[in-house]
């Protein structure tokens, strides 16, 4: 009796993809099978008009997965259809020869969309998203990597990679240029793509170019996102870029929505350790403030090492706020002198480590920095804007304040021109979110705050 992994779930995720060509050719991969089974489940796919033209794929609910881990092939065309599954992952096989103990356990697969998925940052990211380092050992992925037009063959590429590198828990990559397709059913959005700053351009007209992005996107996200979707803006400028899409999605919630700083966090924690003569493991409680620019505030007032006061282990306030400080603030630049390019490798394991918190437990005690709404935080941060602030999550995807910090003179003043930045990034795109009224004041503004080659 054949079946289809589609038909063993139906339940969840349903993907309906274009007909493969009928001079396409059958591969059947099944590594426990005996030859001769493999030669005879080999010649009744060639010799089936329907398995010739298999038509679905998608991953399977919990109960049926286990049965769901060999796979067979089918040759493709060299360009795949727009949001079609890409080649190995147009799978059609007889489910009764899988080996049941491969992926017993297996919890149902959760769609994974990433814009500008054929950039630096994703080619580093999606293969620890694929292998199971991000969301679990025992969690299946369905990839829907969001190109432009420019990139179209070069998405061919990342999934050719992807399909090569043989990941147990990747079940499908879908891929395409629309966002609206891309972002059918996705529970998680990795929003990474953004256009660069061009020379000369300000920062006002960025927001401007990117906004325009996000506005699509977030409306994408409304129309046709699992309604509990998370959504993580890496693109630059990523808190206000993260503001747009969130008031241009009103079906999701806006707490679901988050822009990175945890990349900020992590440097703060490196040069912490380094200063202290410790390991960076030993370094807790570390928030980063406001806004991913230089304006943003890394906290080193809260901060622990070993379970100790951070500035009582350092004892020397002086480098802690006229050389940790900048240090911390200007780390993308000083890195791309260094390199010669902008840090994607850091940045996709920023990205896996922001998803890590939000997907395990907070440690007791701990907490970490994730650029979030405002609405309702207790530290009287203005609302309606993005802000990065210390959040603790039970696991669940969901995430809340750490209250109760202490904030001294220093800080204060620090949050609060990161707060009146963001401000006033807010207003520069009000027409964007649908506000009124909003004067744009960053036009010509004298202090460049943007992370350079970061953008």
């Amino acid at each position: 009796r054949r079946a289809t992994v589609a038909d063993a779930f139906a339940a969840r995720h349903t993907h309906t993809m274009a007909a493969i060509a009928t001079n396409a050719t059958a591969l059947v991969f099944a590594a426990a099978a005996k030859t001769s089974t493999t030669s005879r489940r080999a010649a009744r796919v060639a010799a089936s008009p329907a398995l010739a033209n298999a038509r679905v794929f998608a991953a399977a609910p919990r109960a049926a997965f286990a049965k769901s881990s060999l796979r067979v092939s089918v040759t493709t065309r060299a360009a795949a259809e727009e949001g079609e599954p890409y080649g190995v992952f147009k799978l059609n096989y007889d489910i009764s020869n899988d080996v049941a103990a491969k992926s017993a356990g297996w919890k149902t697969p959760i769609v994974v969309a990433v814009s500008g998925a054929a950039g630096q940052i994703s080619n580093h990211l999606l293969f620890k998203i694929a292998s199971g380092e991000v969301y679990g050992a025992d969690q299946p992925i369905i990839l829907n990597l969001l190109g432009s037009e420019r990139s179209k063959e070069a998405l061919e590429g990342v999934a050719m990679e992807l399909e090569d590198s043989l990941y147990p828990l990747l079940r499908q990559v879908n891929i395409g240029i629309d966002p609206l397709k891309i972002f059918k059913d996705a529970e998680w959005a990795l929003l990474i793509g953004a256009k660069p700053r061009g020379p000369g351009m300000e920062r006002s007209d960025l927001l401007e170019m990117n906004g325009q992005i996000f506005v699509e996107q977030g409306k994408a996200l409304n129309e046709v996102a699992n309604k509990t979707c998370k959504v993580c803006v890496v693109g630059n400028p990523c808190n206000t870029n993260a503001l747009i899409a969130m008031e241009n999605a009103p079906n999701l919630d806006r707490k679901n929505f988050h822009a990175l700083t945890r990349l900020d966090e992590n440097r703060a924690k490196c040069q912490l350790a380094l200063k202290a003569g410790v390991f960076y493991d030993t370094v807790s409680n570390v928030t980063i403030w406001g806004n991913h620019s230089t304006t943003q505030v890394p906290d080193f007032v809260n901060a622990k090492i070993d379970g100790k006061k951070a500035v009582e282990v350092i004892g020397d306030d002086a480098w802690l706020e006229e050389e940790f400080t900048p240090t911390i603030q200007t780390r993308g630049g000083a890195l791309i002198k260094k390199w010669g390019r902008s840090s994607a490798a850091s940045t996709a394991v920023s990205i896996a480590d922001a998803i890590k918190s939000l997907v395990t437990p907070t440690p007791e005690g701990d907490w970490f920095s994730t650029a979030v709404s405002t609405d309702g935080n207790p530290y009287g941060i203005a609302e309606g804007i993005v802000f990065s602030m210390p959040c603790r999550s039970k696991g669940d995807g969901s995430y809340e304040f750490v209250e109760g910090l202490e904030i001294n003179d220093w800080l204060r003043e620090k949050i609060k021109a990161s707060e009146e930045e963001l401000t006033k990034e807010a207003d520069c795109v009000s027409h964007l979110t649908g506000k009124l009224g909003g004067a744009c004041e960053l036009q010509g503004a004298g202090t460049d705050t943007m992370l350079p080659g970061e953008n």
